[in-house]
């Protein structure tokens, strides 16, 4: 089992724009346990909305909702000390996140990436990938495109690895 102190996170976007942010979660792990769970609506850039069919928010859900500017500086918090970041398709998370913080003056983090769907593809040999089937495959329930259920789900598959032998 890992023992590192990691944070799974996932992003949910409006539009084509990697800076469409409208929900992240994040959730942080600490000797093998989730410790911490984070989800937050955001609001993002443009009101036209592209992705509504997959993740099911809107402009009216985020309307109100704070930006990205305005809620990163608490989500931070949740990765401060962490050996490293874990998303499942990690390019994608990491160009949202590096979008968002460069269009909100924040730095964006320098930690290292671990991606779950190269770890599952080491790790089990399955027909698809994909974080449902990862899922299906660990037993894990999953409510995909709910950044909190992505994001814990991919903490679980990092944790999975790790009793499965992978270094992560």
């Amino acid at each position: 089992m890992t023992h590192a102190t990691f944070a799974a996170i996932d992003f949910e976007t409006a539009d084509y724009g990697a800076d469409s942010a409208c929900a992240v979660a994040v959730v942080r792990c600490e000797g093998g346990q989730i410790v911490r769970r984070e989800r937050r609506l955001l609001k993002p850039p443009r009101k036209q909305f592209a992705f509504t069919a997959i993740h099911g928010i809107s402009w009216p859900d985020v309307a109100d909702a704070p930006t990205f500017a305005e809620a990163w500086p608490e989500l931070r918090e949740s990765l401060e000390g962490i050996d490293f970041l874990a998303a499942h398709n990690a390019s994608f998370d990491k160009r949202v996140l590096s979008a968002c913080c460069w269009a909100s003056g924040h730095s964006s983090p320098d930690h290292r990436w671990v991606c779950t769907v190269r770890l599952s593809r080491k790790l089990w040999k399955l027909s698809s990938h994909a974080l449902p089937s990862v899922a299906r495959h660990l037993g894990l329930t999953l409510n995909h495109h709910e950044p909190l259920s992505d994001a814990e789900t991919c903490a679980k598959i990092v944790l999975a690895a790790a009793r499965d032998g992978a270094e992560v």
